[in-house]
């Protein structure tokens, strides 16, 4: 008889990334603590400054199960150099808090919205 056919294992398929979990992911210290640690690392863009743009930029982004981030995408942009300023500062958090489902720590696809606004005189 013919040898047995030689059955290949499943390609394991990418980690999924979840869009809705039981624990969200968490800037360490809360988004309170998100909003100091941007309000001391933005640095407002001059060309923004300058044509008096304010406005909410939103960054989509997956936190790791490690708490590490990637693949940084603006949903919402307002330009002038904002936009750019976001994804840098995002890139400069320390790890997250990652978000679980089932008790386990899970790939989350999270978005925050980031506040331009001008300084008042």
């Amino acid at each position: 008889p013919a040898p047995p056919a030689a059955v290949e294992p499943p390609a394991p398929k990418e980690e999924e990334i979840f869009t809705a979990v039981e624990q969200n992911p968490e800037f360490p210290g809360g988004m309170s603590a998100f909003g100091k640690f941007l309000g001391k690392n933005i640095e407002y863009p001059a060309e923004a400054t300058e044509n008096n743009i304010a406005g909410k930029v939103i960054l989509r982004f997956t936190v790791n199960k490690d708490g590490s981030i990637e693949d940084i995408k603006v949903l919402k942009g307002v330009g002038f150099g904002c936009d750019e300023e976001a994804v840098r500062v995002l890139k400069m958090t320390p790890r997250w808090t990652p978000g679980k489902q089932s008790g386990r720590a899970v790939r989350v696809s999270y978005s925050v919205p980031i506040v331009f606004s001008l300084p008042t005189d």
